[in-house]
């Protein structure tokens, strides 16, 4: 399966830990993310990472384009509710996840239920809606 992460400035060591504490999961699939949160989760984990712009140079809309053409399956996007600012981002990648039926994580509790149903396989439908992108 194809998985997004982004996370906000204050948010990007939770998506690191995160990354760690599920690598070997994560390590079954592709990942991709906003160049800084990428290139921060390639170095603690050693996973390969797509890497797309800085958020702030359209790397949002880039996944945000990839999520329209259903080539994402899963999408973690750690929010800072503290940042009033970043909520333009993070509503469009919402609501196209909503028009997709793209299962989308704001936060480590939710991401982790969602991580744990890809390895149970929960999210095997996935692949009947894209079976193009099984690894």
């Amino acid at each position: 399966m194809n998985i997004a992460l982004m996370a906000h400035d204050r948010k990007k060591e939770l998506m690191v830990q995160f990354c760690i504490a599920y690598c070997g999961i994560l390590a079954e699939h592709n990942l991709c993310a906003t160049h800084v949160t990428g290139k921060l989760v390639t170095e603690a984990t050693g996973l390969p990472v797509t890497l797309y712009l800085h958020a702030e140079q359209g790397g949002t809309q880039q996944i945000g384009s990839r999520i329209s053409f259903n080539e994402i399956d899963l999408v973690l996007f750690f929010c800072d509710p503290a940042n009033p600012r970043g909520f333009d981002d993070i509503n469009k990648v919402e609501r196209l996840c909503d028009q997709y039926q793209i299962p989308f994580a704001t936060n480590a509790a939710t991401a982790e239920v969602l991580v744990q149903g890809l390895r149970r396989g929960d999210l095997d439908w996935r692949n009947i809606v894209n079976p193009k992108n099984k690894r």
